[in-house]
């Protein structure tokens, strides 16, 4: 049974994205793998099939939603957003090598553009709730406000505090506002 779910939840989710409008690629393929799950699962009433017992059948349902989750964050997902993705497929569109001195380069004019991160992630935020945007203006929600805290206390006490990078470890990254500018004129009022 879980192969006829691995099965569905690939087909459905190629036919997906291939053929339906999706607004975030994370919920499509977490959408898509809760209907394998219950295709999958209307397959359990099939009397040939009733071998399982009932609580067999709820746990494989899990599995296979649990499943799902982990294909929805790990392939669709890691593929979409993950830089350290874009900085192999980038070295192998410059023929295997760029030098280093150039890679804050290729992120801001490159990167930023191509994959339009700006116009993708203010989509995923608004379609999530955490922002709205009004009169040319990203304003945080109330769902926003309690994400970023959720965020900055784990990133605080539960990332490494000496965390490899560049070769040198550091805490930069466990508060990396600590040395932002301060003399911005963007804000909204």
């Amino acid at each position: 049974m879980t192969f006829v779910y691995v099965v569905l939840l690939l087909s459905i989710h190629f036919m997906h994205v291939r053929l339906l409008s999706v607004d975030v690629v994370f919920y499509a393929a977490i959408g898509d793998a809760v209907v394998a799950a219950i295709l999958t699962g209307l397959l359990l009433l099939v009397p040939a099939l009733r071998g399982f017992t009932a609580t067999e059948r709820v746990l494989l349902i899990a599995v296979w939603l649990l499943g799902g989750y982990a294909f929805a964050i790990s392939v669709p997902t890691v593929i979409d957003r993950s830089l350290s993705f874009y900085i192999l497929e980038k070295l192998d569109q410059r023929g295997g090598g760029i030098r280093l001195d150039a890679f804050q380069d290729v992120f801001s004019k490159e990167y930023m553009v191509e994959h339009r991160l700006v116009d993708i992630r203010l989509t995923e935020q608004e379609s999530s709730g955490t922002v709205r945007i009004e009169h040319g203006c990203v304003l945080l929600t109330d769902k926003g406000r309690r994400a970023a805290a959720m965020s900055r206390f784990y990133r605080q006490h539960f990332l490494p505090k000496q965390r490899l990078l560049m070769g040198k470890y550091s805490d930069d990254l466990t508060d990396p506002f600590r040395h932002s500018r301060q003399d911005v004129t963007y804000q909204c009022r």
